[in-house]
């Protein structure tokens, strides 16, 4: 007869004190993702999951974390149509389920997500990637879900092109052009400005499911920056998106400016409590450091700042 072996996990500590994340991280899972009257998308997502845990039990049940991350991503996989907050929301409301001695369980998940998409002058085949963010949280009042992505583009500084634009104003003085005519050029020739790519992350995240679209998430936030990149690029592409960047001028705090703008015209519906989490961080070109600025605030709030009247310059 083989000898039952001890629980340690769930003896007590030598020091008393409650921690509110234990869990596992790096978790790689497939999961499907159903599409309407289209073939499914096969994801290769990393998990993270956690639960808390009282002052006086040792440890977290490890194993069976992992059980239950394994039973929620296979019954994920079989189903024609599953969002994938829906993946976390369920397996987080299973380890709430399965460990009696927690009051909330987190699970999250990133994975690599490519839309296809037309060059936009060669209008070449070509596709873009970004990254899908997912999780869920839940406790004895219910689940919170967020949706989300990180997406890559270009930035380019308002205050180098603005240095830019005044030595070029200099240089046509000196050779005797017209104001009217510098006026002019400036206004239809932006200034060169020091560039750099820039990476949005734009989620939402509410009780329940959020009723967003992901590509809408996607297509929002891939708007927010300068410009936006693409992964072939013939030389009239690479014309239109450095003309493009430069015509449009944005510092960090601008980014996540129209990211809040985006979310405000494109989500009509989505609840005033809803959550919204904006971060832009730019690759520097001329500095050693990077760039950036975030907010995170009720959709009620963005949409009353975004509906104020801009101040009066006169």
């Amino acid at each position: 007869m083989s000898q039952q072996l001890p629980d340690v996990q769930a003896s007590s500590p030598d020091v008393t004190v409650g921690l509110n994340r234990v869990g596992v991280t790096g978790v790689e899972k497939l999961v499907k993702l159903g599409r309407r009257d289209r073939d499914p998308i096969v994801l290769m997502a990393e998990f993270e999951v956690f639960v808390d845990l009282p002052s006086w039990r040792k440890g977290a049940d490890m194993s069976r974390n992992m059980e239950v991350i394994d039973e929620t991503l296979e019954t994920a996989v079989s189903e024609e149509a599953y969002r994938v907050e829906d993946v976390c929301g369920d397996a987080a409301e299973l380890l709430l389920e399965k460990h009696d001695y927690t009051t909330k369980a987190e699970v999250r998940m990133e994975a690599d997500y490519v839309t296809h998409e037309l060059t936009p002058e060669s209008e070449m085949a070509t596709q873009s990637t970004a990254t899908i963010i997912a999780s869920a949280t839940a406790t004895d009042e219910g689940t919170s879900e967020e949706i989300g992505a990180q997406v890559t583009g270009m930035t380019v500084c308002p205050c180098s092109q603005g240095m830019s634009a005044a030595r070029a104003r200099e240089t046509l003085q000196s050779m005797a052009v017209e104001d009217e005519v510098i006026d002019e050029f400036l206004q239809k020739m932006p200034q060169a400005g020091h560039s750099q790519r820039g990476h949005a992350t734009l989620t939402v995240e509410s009780d329940g499911a959020p009723e967003v679209d992901l590509n809408e998430l996607i297509e929002v936030a891939r708007d927010s920056m300068s410009a936006r990149i693409y992964n072939l690029a013939k030389r009239p592409d690479e014309d239109h998106m450095t003309f493009e960047a430069h015509k449009d001028a944005k510092f960090v705090e601008d980014c996540v400016r129209a990211l809040a703008e985006g979310v405000v015209e494109r989500f009509p519906d989505l609840p005033d409590d809803a959550i919204v989490y904006m971060e832009q961080s730019n690759d520097e070109s001329i500095h050693q450091h990077n760039a950036h600025a975030e907010r995170i605030a009720k959709l009620e709030d963005l949409r009353s700042e975004v509906s104020e009247e801009q101040p009066n310059d006169d």
